[in-house]
């Protein structure tokens, strides 16, 4: 069953896609059934930027574990960054 829960946040980042790197601004996440993995349902993320239109984008369908892996693995990553590093690093204007 689809949860049509959508998350959209603002990010600042970069993403790579078929016309090379790219800013990227807003995040996009939701579960639901996925257009190319072999899944009933996956966890689907894009990243992009809508002022650069649609080649502008990178998505992600994920199995639900590797979804919860990656999202431990991303606050462990954090967690053990050097004192003060990941703050300043939150801190920084683009």
């Amino acid at each position: 069953m689809c949860t049509y829960r959508t998350t959209v946040l603002d990010v600042r980042g970069s993403g790579k896609g078929a016309q090379g790197w790219f800013p990227v601004t807003r995040a996009t996440v939701y579960l639901d059934h996925p257009v190319h993995a072999p899944y009933e349902h996956a966890l689907n993320v894009d990243l992009l930027n809508p002022d650069l239109g649609a080649g502008a984008r990178v998505a992600l369908e994920l199995d639900p574990a590797s979804a919860r892996a990656l999202a431990e693995s991303i606050l462990s990553a954090l967690a053990a960054a050097p004192a003060g590093l990941v703050a300043a690093e939150l801190h920084e204007e683009p």
